[in-house]
């Protein structure tokens, strides 16, 4: 069993984000014995925006078409993603922009796009500053629902969150976040952990 931990916040060692990808893959390492892990973070070696005049000996190119061969060899794939100005950070997009290429993970037919890359779990640990899953700030989510659209578009329907809201609203509003982010982390994983 293969997994595939990514993380994309520039906050360091101050990451919610990065504290709890950390946690869901000790958890699943716990739970299933024999995980072979692969890790990118995309801060420390961030890929540039795709383009498509990139030279073939370009480093940026080479490193793109490892991360999609990481992506395709992974049956876990585990992510940071926090919340950016209502959306995901620029290093995980130009992550997205290597692994959602046409005749590797999706394809176009007669019905129109079909996904390519079926049969993997997804697992988004999700951070964000105020709280956007419920009540007026809602509608400014394009985080999750860019992340579940474009996973879907690819052909994986297994995707699960563990989300941590309201970091930013107080000490105990970010303290009750964390403990209930660690809460959920043990129930989401036991299924996939089970699966694997």
């Amino acid at each position: 069993m293969k997994l595939l931990h990514i993380d994309s916040s520039a906050l360091g060692a101050h990451s919610v984000s990065r504290q709890l990808t950390a946690d869901i893959v000790a958890e699943l390492k716990r739970q299933a014995a024999g995980i072979e892990t692969h890790y990118h973070d995309l801060t420390a070696e961030p890929l540039p925006h795709w383009s498509p005049v990139a030279d073939a000996s370009d480093p940026a190119v080479a490193l793109g078409n490892q991360m999609l061969e990481d992506f395709l060899a992974a049956d876990i794939v585990v992510i940071g993603a926090p919340m950016y100005n209502f959306g995901i950070p620029s290093q995980l997009k130009a992550w997205i922009d290597r692994i959602a290429v046409a005749g590797k993970t999706f394809r176009y037919g007669a019905n129109g796009p079909e996904g390519l890359a079926g049969g993997k779990q997804v697992i988004i640990a999700s951070s964000r500053g105020g709280m956007y899953a419920s009540g007026p700030a809602a509608a400014m989510d394009f985080q999750e629902s860019y992340l579940r659209t474009v996973f879907g578009f690819i052909g994986i329907t297994e995707v699960s969150f563990v989300r941590a809201e309201g970091l930013n609203m107080g000490d105990e509003p970010k303290a009750q976040a964390l403990q209930s982010a660690q809460a959920a982390i043990g129930s989401l994983v036991a299924p996939v952990a089970k699966a694997a």
